[in-house]
């Protein structure tokens, strides 16, 4: 999903693009490219759309079944009811279902190679992990009905996938998932920052809770982004042991850059733009009724294919060329982009 909306300061340093001070051999930094590109490619593409794809695990007892019920049931409203997804690109899997509904790891193969064939690079995957997890001092995985997938097995279903990626696991012992996953293009959540938190974990409770609570649109924007629902999240589950008065045995980390690394909401640290662009709103109408608004919206689309083109070339250049012809398709995006903003 290409999203509207993107943070102050990314939108600073696109403007400031506009008319960089810097001499042309000097480069960007890699945190200002990924800004630039967050932000100047924010219009939305008319075809894009939204997947998401609810896996519900082995729940372990009759208390944890009710619960996870009431989660994915909560979300899937919130998920049709606020955000409008759309029936045909919901997928709920589960262990009351039986046959292709089931939440085994032959359903959740089935479900991820339909997707490979549907997806394509303007669209937005969402997948969220509901139960327990396990870590036996070598693998960690997400509990299934029958056999389960580690996180080395998800990352190998996964990767390749067209489109925006963004993969929560709410679970126990979920971090490994994180270091696993990890890639430019994606957004990776975990309810803990290390396998020995092992205990239950209330992140999802908080997750789902965001997902339904207006006052996640912390910038009042109207579209509630995976940042934003992430940090209320977070929140939400710092909350819940300071009135227990309890040590938190949990805290969630995002990671969005493809280091590995990831952040916890209220920490300083590089992750959280990408995810503050990446929103579970349905993405307006690219098309402008303008003649004028139009036309620069096809060359925004023309410059974006320039770019898309040129990291296939990467291999055959020097990086001084790569990052010189990145650093001139940038700014005249930013250019572009700015002209869309005052025009409209």
């Amino acid at each position: 999903m290409t999203s509207l909306g993107a943070p102050s300061t990314c939108r600073a340093a696109a403007l400031a693009a506009a008319n960089p001070p810097w001499a042309p051999a000097r480069r960007l930094k890699p945190a200002l490219y990924w800004c630039l590109l967050l932000v100047l490619v924010s219009s939305p593409a008319a075809s894009a759309e939204r997947f998401a794809v609810i896996v519900s695990g082995a729940s372990g007892g009759e208390q944890h079944a009710e619960q996870q019920q009431r989660w994915r049931d909560e979300l899937l409203a919130a998920l049709t009811a606020r955000f409008a997804f759309a029936d045909a690109n919901l997928v709920i899997l589960d262990e009351e279902s039986d046959g292709s509904s089931r939440a085994t790891a032959e359903n959740v193969q089935r479900i991820v190679g339909d997707l490979r064939r549907r997806l394509t690079r303007d669209d937005m995957l969402i997948v969220v992990l509901l139960g327990h997890g396990t870590f036996d001092g070598m693998d960690a995985k997400f509990n299934l009905v029958g056999p389960d997938l580690s996180a080395g097995e998800w990352k190998t279903l996964l990767d390749g996938l067209p489109g925006r990626l963004v993969v929560v696991n709410t679970t126990e012992t979920s971090y490994p998932f994180l270091e696993e996953l990890s890639a430019r293009g994606r957004v990776i959540i975990t309810a803990t920052d290390s396998v020995a938190q092992r205990f239950a974990t209330v992140f999802p409770e908080h997750f789902v809770r965001a997902l339904t609570d207006p006052a996640t649109d912390a910038d009042k924007n109207g579209q509630v982004s995976v940042w934003e629902a992430f940090v209320a999240a977070s929140a939400g589950v710092r909350r819940h042991y300071e009135e227990r008065g309890q040590l938190s045995t949990e805290r969630a980390l995002l990671d969005d850059d493809g280091d590995g690394k990831g952040r916890e909401a209220d920490a300083p640290g590089e992750d959280g733009s990408f995810a503050r662009a990446v929103h579970f709103d349905a993405p307006s109408d690219a098309r402008s009724a303008d003649p004028a608004i139009a036309a620069l919206e096809r060359q925004r689309l023309a410059v974006e294919q320039q770019i898309d083109d040129l990291k296939i070339r990467r291999p055959s250049m020097s990086e001084a060329e790569y990052q010189a012809e990145l650093e001139r398709l940038l700014v005249q995006l930013a250019k572009i982009a700015q002209q869309i903003r005052q025009g409209s």
